[in-house]
């Protein structure tokens, strides 16, 4: 089991930037991959982005390809979200998940951490 812990939300105004970490604790040799899903109010959870943790590919969702970076410190087991242009649809909780298995059929989940963008 691997446990997870996100920090870095707030509020932001439009435009603006926030930087999300999570370091992950337990059976972290077993990571293959970890990523951001979030979920606002009223819709479902959603993908945001991927890094595999050995290779260090790295997926996004179409919505914010170009304004967010997903990056990993392998020594920290600490996976990073840098979101920068922030619009008001980004609002939502953002959760930190990590893969044991390709297929993400193993996961993990944090606790979520909220961001919140004024427009």
């Amino acid at each position: 089991q691997v446990q997870l812990g996100e920090s870095g939300g707030g509020l932001v105004h439009a435009g603006g930037a926030l930087r999300l970490s999570c370091a992950a604790s337990g059976r972290t040799v077993s990571v293959y991959a970890m990523g951001w899903f979030r979920q606002a109010p009223g819709k479902e959870r959603e993908f945001v982005a991927r890094i595999d943790w050995s290779g260090g590919n790295t997926y996004y969702a179409a919505s914010v390809k170009g304004r967010f970076t997903i990056s990993r410190d392998n020594a920290k087991v600490t996976v990073y979200l840098q979101m920068n242009s922030l619009k008001p649809e980004d609002t939502a909780v953002y959760y930190c998940n990590a893969d044991q298995d390709p297929l993400g059929s193993l996961r993990s989940w944090g606790q979520g951490t909220q961001v919140t963008v004024s427009s």
